[in-house]
């Protein structure tokens, strides 16, 4: 009997070559211009050719992140303003409705695990403070970059862990645990280490306020997770109150009013220190999205009874939805602190995922400190490179990994496994 999924395929896959030839030909022939819709065609047919494929489609995330990076760069415009509004002030809340989302998965165990596991913590938390920020420092000096741009590939490597690397540790058969401590960690060290480390490396070639840098962090990144964790307490409680449909109900009305009152009354800034600015916006988009989360429970999970699964399937979603010299800088990232964790003889599983907690970094947070704090689209420029290729180079690193099964754990290890629990189990 044929395979079905592997027949209704094909078209897809005759329609891809389709149009990657057509794109060659207008290459050959000088229609450079209009190109666009048959790469960006090509590589979308691709992914959903992958996707129905039982043996590709574990590459079909790197196609996808291929087809957008191409549309993007096609037609940046589009990425850029809609109807004459600028999308890039979007930037901040996006970032925060992917904090806000990042706070609603963790719990207090993530926390906590750092004394489980405090080694691996510590080591991919220290890596990701060194190595990012040295390289990128060092690639700015080598390459002469002018002073902005050489200041925005220093800042993308003082920025935290991506949620993306939590992602990318999952599909490469890594340690997803160990990676939601690490990147929790050190997303939450950032509003003190991220401009600590850019006015030591970076305040050579640019001027920098780490106050201001601070409060600019703790706004889109401290204030949601804190929001999300709220959430987080409201959604998976077993306690009664968070149960009750009335409960729920008056904690969205409060939340909505709580907002209304915030927008119409209270001041557009928190905080003040010198020119340093803790603004409202954090505290805005954390309220309305508890109040709107809270609301999404009492109509499906209350209303109308249905079981509590969709919020583990809906939140990483939309975090997820939120989110699209770089080259070296993120290859040197995966290569250095992969190896040198291999050295500290770290599991095969936590090697990789601090190999990816060093590699990837928040790039969304580190194109809105370029323009909201250093107000230099230069600076952004590093960031704005590094995002794309990093998912393109994580997706692809995950697949290979995906592939190879994880090395059994190393003699020390093993025998601690054995002594402990009388087996050496293998990893998952």
């Amino acid at each position: 009997m044929p395979n079905t999924s592997r027949t209704t395929a094909k078209p897809l896959a005759w329609l891809s070559l389709l149009l990657a030839a057509v794109m060659v030909v207008m290459l050959l022939l000088g229609y450079r211009a209009g190109v666009g819709p048959f790469a960006v065609g090509a590589l979308a047919t691709l992914a959903l050719f992958c996707m129905r494929h039982p043996v590709l489609k574990s590459y079909a995330f790197t196609v996808w992140v291929f087809a957008f990076v191409a549309a993007s760069m096609f037609y940046p415009q589009a990425f850029m303003t809609w109807a004459g509004w600028d999308l890039g002030k979007l930037i901040v809340p996006l970032i925060q409705i992917i904090m806000f989302g990042m706070g609603t998965t963790l719990s207090v165990a993530d926390f906590t695990r750092v004394l489980k596991m405090p080694w691996p913590v510590f080591i991919g938390f220290a890596l990701q403070f060194l190595i990012m920020p040295l390289v990128g420092f060092v690639l700015a000096k080598t390459f002469g970059f002018p002073d902005a741009i050489a200041a925005g590939v220093v800042l993308i490597g003082c920025c935290p862990s991506g949620v993306a690397s939590n992602v990318m540790a999952y599909l490469a058969r890594g340690d997803v645990a160990l990676s939601v401590t690490i990147t929790s960690f050190t997303t939450l060290a950032s509003p003190f280490l991220t401009p600590f480390l850019m006015d030591k490396l970076a305040g050579q070639f640019i001027e920098v306020n780490p106050l201001k840098m601070m409060f600019e962090i703790i706004n889109m990144i401290i204030v949601p997770i804190a929001a999300g964790l709220i959430a987080n307490r409201i959604l998976f409680s077993r306690r009664p109150v968070f149960q009750q449909g009335g409960a729920l109900a008056l904690m969205v009305g409060g939340g909505l009013v709580l907002v209304a009152g915030i927008l119409f009354l209270a001041p557009p800034v928190v905080f003040q220190y010198r020119d340093a600015v803790l603004q409202r916006t954090g505290f805005l988009v954390g309220l309305l999205l508890i109040a709107t989360v809270t609301g999404v429970k009492l109509v499906v999970s209350v209303w109308l009874k249905r079981p509590g699964n969709w919020i583990d399937k809906t939140l990483p979603l939309v975090s997820m939805v939120a989110i699209g010299s770089s080259m070296i800088h993120n290859g040197l990232g995966y290569l250095m602190a992969y190896w040198l964790a291999r050295a500290i003889r770290l599991k095969e599983s936590a090697c990789r995922t601090v190999a990816f907690e060093v590699g990837m970094q928040n790039g969304g947070m580190a194109s809105a400190l370029a323009m909201n704090v250093l107000k230099s689209p230069q600076a952004a420029l590093a960031s704005a490179i590094f995002g794309p290729w990093q998912n393109i180079s994580g997706s692809i690193l995950a697949t290979y990994w995906h592939r190879k099964p994880v090395e059994e754990a190393h003699p020390v290890e093993a025998a601690h496994d054995i002594s402990e629990k009388g087996e050496l189990h293998e990893p998952a």
